[in-house]
């Protein structure tokens, strides 16, 4: 029986961020309040006490069912190499629309080094050496209490590798694995039903806070950058989508509860575990999904990578400097580090443009303070380009393994399962 439309998840968190945008702007003074940022702080935070145990779960599955233990190595290569060719090309697209529409050209500000301060000093003492040993965890613990996803992903590598060492010994425990994670997903379909509430208070609090004339006075910025992800989207992804052999609005459409969330709460890891649990509804090998979604979390960052080169022209042009090619180069080969080793990191948006700044010209670090107020904006795109781009990531590499379903994934594109629920 077809669900009522009212009662239909994605109508329910597009009318809650609309209603949001529409107190923040009506009422700011109430909307910018603590207790309205609380509703989508703490829905964030429920969904992210579920995710170290998910991420734990469905990798420890994966790997210890697996015959062939050099298959988990081959399919992180297959993902790694993936993730650096598709964030070169979102770093490519960003530099290209960035010269062609030449945001920043006309903007009137001035720098304020202080209010970046605390970006620029993150970024200077974040080396990719300390990166590395992060993802180290010391103790597993405390990779859990800290949702430090990468920590939680070796880790679970590892205890995974150990229970396939043990073989019929280990059976017990690999069932019980399965059986925990199956209620993890259970717990996350109870929390889903807050997602409205935690989209309506987000919303709200972001437009009550920042206002509409933070959008106004950067709006050619904003633009570009929700332009530019709209074509990475619909024109590059869309093209290694139909080399995978599906398409790539059938595959949004599929996800439209989740992007309405992300979109609501600005944060991809809000719909993680729903992501991870229908891309093996798609027919993604579990153990593929377990490797390649967390992965991608910290290594396939195409929405951000789109954001630094944009903003870092931006940048430039309002400060007045002119970027030749050299220094263009150099944004891209920068930047496809810093995207990296800023992962993980609160404000990990701004840090790792803090960096890419740094390294191009020191001078232009402060002109970070211009696009500051409006950085909430843009997280919603950049998180939405990030989430798209990982799901499209975990189907090609299932694809490349030759173990993706694509009769299953056929029947639920195609429209068998219109809500996405089993």
């Amino acid at each position: 029986m077809k669900k009522p439309f009212h009662h239909l998840l994605y109508v329910q968190v597009l009318f809650a961020i609309a209603l949001g945008a529409l107190f923040g702007y009506l009422a700011p003074h109430l909307a910018a309040a603590d207790w309205v940022k609380a509703l989508g702080d703490g829905f964030v935070k429920l969904i992210k006490m579920a995710i170290a145990p998910i991420i734990f779960c469905t990798v420890v599955s994966g790997v210890s069912h697996i015959e062939d233990a050099k298959k988990v190595g081959r399919v992180g290569v297959k993902a790694l190499v993936y993730f650096e060719i598709v964030s070169t090309l979102a770093l490519a697209i960003g530099l290209l629309v960035g010269n062609a529409l030449k945001p920043g050209g006309d903007f009137a500000g001035k720098a304020d080094a202080a209010a970046i301060a605390k970006y620029t000093e993150a970024a200077a003492h974040r080396s990719g050496v300390e990166f590395l040993l992060d993802i180290i965890p010391e103790s597993a613990v405390g990779a859990f209490a800290r949702g430090d996803i990468l920590q939680v992903l070796l880790f679970s590598l590892l205890f995974g590798f150990a229970l396939l060492g043990l073989g019929e010994n280990g059976r017990p425990m690999r069932q019980w694995v399965e059986e925990a994670g199956h209620a993890m997903f259970a717990l996350i379909g109870i929390v889903m039903r807050a997602a409205p509430i935690g989209a309506f208070g987000a919303m709200a609090y972001t437009v009550g806070k920042y206002g509409s004339a933070a959008l106004l006075s950067l709006g050619g910025l904003i633009g570009a950058f929700y332009l530019t992800s709209a074509i990475f989207v619909a024109i590059a992804l869309g093209a290694i989508a139909a080399a995978a052999g599906f398409n790539i609005f059938r595959f949004l459409a599929y996800l439209k509860d989740e992007l309405l969330i992300v979109l609501g709460t600005s944060s991809s890891e809000s719909a993680l575990p729903a992501l991870m649990e229908k891309l093996q509804r798609l027919g993604c090998p579990r153990s593929v999904v377990g490797l390649v979604v967390p992965t991608g979390y910290s290594f396939n960052l195409d929405g951000t990578n789109i954001y630094m080169t944009l903003t870092t022209l931006f940048i430039a042009r309002a400060m007045g400097a002119e970027l030749d090619f050299t220094h263009q180069a150099t944004i891209l080969v920068v930047a496809m580090l810093t995207s990296k080793g800023a992962s993980g990191v609160t404000g990990a948006g701004f840090i790792t443009l803090a960096a890419t700044l740094t390294a191009v010209d020191p001078a232009l670090a402060p002109g970070m303070s211009f696009v500051l107020g409006i950085d909430k904006f843009m997280s919603e795109c950049r998180a939405l380009t990030n989430f798209i781009g990982n799901g499209v990531a975990t189907i090609v590499v299932s694809a490349w393994e030759g173990e993706l379903d694509r009769e299953k994934l056929r029947a639920e594109l195609s429209g068998a399962n219109e809500s996405g629920k089993p």
